[in-house]
């Protein structure tokens, strides 16, 4: 990287601005030896508004497959020919005893996950009666059900959901390549309605999809512009059956790059890293060197994850605490 963008760099991590488009593809494409750079001004993004304590989270699927919709990565989809499994919606006391068990992790936000466009009310209320049922102080209940209008949002917010969760998936720009059945449009509208419900927002998406690093960058931007609270982060992992499934794996150190780029374009949104982590292999504890602030815990949607404790024991070799 040149001396310019050094200097910016590190200008942004300890001001705490955001990073210039043309600073952060230079990242994108800058050489290995420049990336404990890039990581050092990350990290000091990541402590400065952070701190050394990070946030952990985990889901359940509560309602698999069978979806109408033809995203490009999913195995859910069921234009798709995968082995995904389908079921029904959950109960509301299936939904609490999930919760149950996630509290016995040190996790601070508990997401209900549902395949679909939208979840229908019979159904969001099933949802609502189970944050109804059990709060914890240190175990907020989030949603990921789909593009909800205002009221239905309304109605979780007042049974306890803390947080809606609405990825943008990918650069507006490429989103025409991963999904034709919903517009981008929808989706930033539904950001924003849970915003306007009085909810915290979480919202990021795919990297690795075939997008280009100018829209890798575009996509960045368009979250900076949103300001979610947090940024999950996930790197595809190709599917037998779905449109991407010989799509080839994002290489370490570029998922390190992408990590670090997010981190300085969005210094005020938590950055929490789930699917994909794999492909980091011996590299997944430089995750936080690069600007996360937590990760997932436990098994994602349709593919496995890593073993908690293995997570766990992760955290406290690099000296993090765990954020309630």
């Amino acid at each position: 990287m040149d001396s310019s963008s050094l200097k910016e760099m590190r200008r942004a991590a300890e001001k705490g601005l955001p990073l210039s488009t043309e600073a952060a593809l230079k990242i994108l494409r800058s050489e290995p030896g420049d990336l404990p750079e890039v990581m050092a001004c990350a990290s000091l993004a990541r402590k400065n508004r952070f701190g050394d304590a990070l946030s952990m989270c985990s889901i359940m699927n509560a309602k698999s497959g069978a979806c109408s919709e033809d995203c490009a990565f999913c195995a859910q989809s069921s234009r798709h020919g995968t082995n995904a499994s389908v079921s029904s919606m959950a109960t509301a006391g299936q939904i609490e005893s999930a919760y149950r068990k996630a509290a016995e992790l040190p996790v601070s936000h508990f997401g209900v996950v549902t395949s679909g466009k939208a979840l229908k009310d019979g159904d969001i209320d099933a949802v609502c009666d189970a944050a109804l049922r059990k709060k914890l102080v240190r175990l907020n209940w989030c949603a990921s059900l789909g593009c909800l209008d205002g009221d239905r949002l309304l109605a979780l917010r007042k049974a306890g959901f803390k947080r809606f969760h609405h990825n943008l998936e990918t650069a507006e720009s490429y989103f025409p390549q991963i999904c034709s059945t919903h517009s981008y449009a929808l989706r930033l509208d539904t950001l924003r309605a849970a915003r306007e419900a009085g909810m915290e927002v979480c919202s990021g998406g795919i990297l690795g999809m075939g997008e280009s690093m100018e829209q890798r960058v575009e996509f960045a931007e368009s979250l900076s512009r949103e300001q979610p609270d947090s940024i999950p982060l996930n790197f595809l992992v190709p599917v037998e059956g779905t449109r991407l499934e010989s799509m080839e794996i994002m290489k370490p150190l570029d998922i390190l790059r992408t990590i670090a780029v997010f981190r300085l374009m969005n210094p005020k949104s938590e950055i929490k890293i789930c699917a994909g982590r794999i492909h980091l292999r011996d590299l997944q504890s430089m995750v936080f060197h690069a600007g996360a602030t937590g990760i997932m815990l436990g098994d994602l949607l349709t593919v496995a994850g890593r073993e908690p404790l293995k997570d766990l024991q992760m955290l406290e070799d690099l000296g993090f605490t765990l954020r309630s």
